[in-house]
Order: structure tokens, then C-alpha cells, then sequence
């Protein structure tokens, strides 16, 4: 039976509105998707697509890319006829590149009001998005304010951004446009807590993008998205996510699906378990995981593996696990749901251990059946 907690966060998610951004739904206790953004250029379609594959082999379920000016459209068109994602539209300051990235196959469209000018510009991306039949993310970010909101010094920055989502969310919905999915980024990992917090009270219809911006390259930017994102997606809070790291695209949706993994969320590829070692550890565990984690990579299979160095937590942590081995002096015990399998000698844990994964659960998963969900 599930927790009052975990109920807590299961109405949270589920009374967001769902809209779906291509076949991927978004919100409405929907599964929390994995976006990710190109990093190459829009006028070259085919590297842009031959990353969007690789992002989807990944993982990444959204893909966003930059739509700048009027002479990436049609690379952008063929993007969207060819992408197997989702393709949003990013777009600031040009409305009419809204409108034309909408007409030329565009999933979803991605704008900030703040910067695209007057409210008459806007409504025209609105109907625009309307005529295409497809959702907007309202993206407010703390380094491209409204200037009047801006400005206010009696205003936080976390009620600036709130103060700026609700106003744009309002006008959007007395037009009658409701397929809307709303983000307010920040750099800092209090301000995105304090902002989502106060949005998912605010508007609690309102599928919610979450992500922490410009978080920096791939070690503290993963630090401060799994802090924030973590944190409010255990409170109910977000449908979606990009992870933004200065790297690598494919780390980002690495990343996410990790933190959906550890949160018990969603689950795509292995999970392993293993200890810290310490002065009772009679083997090299460090490099024993290491090469079981690097060899985990292909292997497409939601299950967990546990590589434990000692009979201390050993046993037990490797009975819970998928299949796992428990180490001791010149061997180990492989163990499969609980019941152990045979002895395997130090040289061979390995080898053997990555036997038994690929003898039970290779080929049982394809790339579009992978992802599981796991929460209860």
C-alpha cells in the first residue's frame, strides 16, 4: 500500500492538465519525460539528426533545437519530417520565427514572452501554435526578465519569476489556450526550489518544466540539478526535464535518467549497487565495479546489479539485487533474486557475473520497451 507521502505526490502529479508534445504525454501523473537540446547547428540538418538519434538511443524521449534566425527554417523542417523525437521549436526575441517553426512541423514551440515584445506578437505565436495544434512552453528565466517586472525591488527573484509565469499563463488561458507547459529557471538551486514550490501552488493545472539553467559542466551541473530536481520531483513537482550540463547532450539525459532511477521513478538502464569498501574488503573492489559498471553499458535491461566487497552488507545487498556477487577472500558467490548460483574464483567474479546478465536478460528489452516505470 502506498504512503500517505507517496499518494501526496501521485495527486500532485496527477492534477496537472495532459498535453502531449508529439506521441509523449505531459503531465496528468503522465511519466516524468527526458528532454535534451541540440547542440549542433539547425542548418545542418543531417548532424542534427544523427545526434537526435543517438539522444533517443540514450534515452531522451523531447528534443529541443534552436531555431535563431530565418535562415535555419527549412534545415529545421527537415529536422521535424525526419526526427525520431519530438522536435520543439526554440525560439526568443522573433515571433515570426514561432510562427513559421509551427507551419514547418514543430512538436511544440518553446518561447519566453519577455522577450518576444508586445502581448499582439505573442498572440500571434498563440495562434499560430493554435492553427498547428500543438502546446507552447512558457519559459521564463531569471536572466531574461520583463524589464517591469525586472526592475521591482520589492519583489525576491523567486516571486519575480513566479510574478512573471502567473501573468503569462493568465493571458494565455483567457485566449483560451490551455496546452501550455510552464519552466522559470534559474542558476541557483534555492531560487528553482523556492520558484516551482510557489508555481505548483500558483497554478496547479499547469504541467511544469523542470531543470536547473546554466548549471555549469558535467560534475557540479550534475550536483545542482539532481539537488533541485530531486528534491521537487520527490515533493510532486515537475512533468518534465532537461538536465542542462556545459556538455555532452547524451550526459544530460544520462543524468536524468539516473536521478529517475535512484528516485525509484523510472528506470531504463542497469542500477548498480556496490559498497565503499573498507579495511575489510579483501579484494579490488574499486576496479571490479568500475569494470562492471563500464561493461553494464550495453546492456539494456531495467534490473539491478549488486558487486559487494565483504560479508558485512555483502550477502544480504546482493540477495536484493537482479543478480549480484558477494566477495571474499579469492572469490565470490554469485546471487540471483536471493538464492545463490555457485562459487566463482577472485579472477573470474567478473566475467561469470556478466555471464549470468547476458545469459537471462539479453535481447528481453528493446530501445522503446526499456523504459520502466517503477514507482508504486
Amino acid at each position: 500500500m502506498a504512503s500517505e507521502h507517496t499518494e501526496g505526490i501521485l495527486a500532485a502529479r496527477d492534477r496537472t492538465r495532459q498535453l502531449h508534445v508529439g506521441k509523449v504525454p505531459v503531465g496528468g501523473g503522465a511519466p516524468v519525460s527526458v528532454q535534451s537540446m541540440c547542440t549542433t547547428k539547425t542548418d545542418d540538418p543531417s548532424s542534427t539528426l544523427s545526434q537526435i538519434a543517438h539522444l533517443a538511443e540514450e534515452g531522451c524521449e523531447i528534443i529541443r533545437v534552436a531555431v535563431p534566425n530565418a535562415a535555419v527554417l527549412d534545415g529545421f523542417g527537415e529536422i521535424c519530417r525526419l526526427s525520431p523525437l519530438p522536435v520543439v521549436a526554440d525560439i526568443h526575441f522573433d515571433h515570426r520565427l514561432a510562427i513559421e517553426a509551427a507551419r514547418r512541423g514543430a512538436a511544440a514551440l518553446r518561447v519566453n514572452p519577455g522577450n518576444i515584445g508586445s502581448f499582439k506578437r505573442v498572440d500571434a505565436v498563440i495562434d499560430a501554435a493554435g492553427e498547428a495544434n500543438i502546446p507552447i512552453r512558457i519559459g521564463v528565466n531569471a536572466g531574461s526578465l520583463d524589464r517591469k517586472v525586472d526592475e521591482r525591488q520589492d519583489l525576491t527573484l523567486p516571486e519575480k519569476l513566479v510574478s512573471s509565469s502567473v501573468s503569462f499563463v493568465e493571458h494565455f488561458e483567457e485566449r483560451g489556450f490551455t496546452d501550455v507547459v510552464l519552466s522559470a529557471k534559474a542558476h541557483s538551486v534555492p531560487t528553482t526550489l523556492a520558484t516551482y514550490r510557489a508555481l505548483s501552488r500558483e497554478l496547479p493545472q499547469v504541467p511544469l518544466h523542470v531543470g536547473v539553467t546554466e548549471a555549469g559542466t558535467l560534475r557540479q551541473g550534475t550536483v545542482k540539478n539532481c539537488a533541485a530536481v530531486g528534491i521537487l520531483l520527490e515533493e510532486g513537482i515537475g512533468d518534465t526535464m532537461r538536465l542542462s550540463l556545459t556538455a555532452d547532450p547524451l550526459e544530460e539525459v544520462r543524468v536524468a535518467w539516473d536521478l529517475l532511477s535512484a528516485l525509484g521513478m523510472r528506470r531504463l538502464h542497469p542500477e548498480l549497487v556496490s559498497c565503499p569498501t573498507c579495511g575489510r574488503c579483501q579484494v579490488s573492489l574499486i576496479d571490479m565495479a568500475e569494470e562492471v559498471q563500464r561493461r553494464l553499458v550495453s546492456v539494456e535491461a531495467p534490473i539491478s546489479v549488486a558487486v559487494m566487497g565483504c560479508v558485512v552488507n555483502g550477502p544480504g545487498e546482493a540477495r536484493d539485487a537482479d543478480l549480484g556477487v558477494a566477495c571474499g577472500h579469492g572469490q565470490g558467490v554469485l546471487f540471483e533474486n536471493g538464492k545463490k548460483i555457485r562459487d566463482v574464483p577472485e579472477d573470474r567474479i567478473v566475467d561469470e557475473l556478466m555471464a549470468e546478465i547476458e545469459r537471462r536478460f539479453a535481447g528481453k528489452t528493446t530501445p522503446d520497451d526499456r523504459r520502466t516505470d517503477i514507482a508504486p
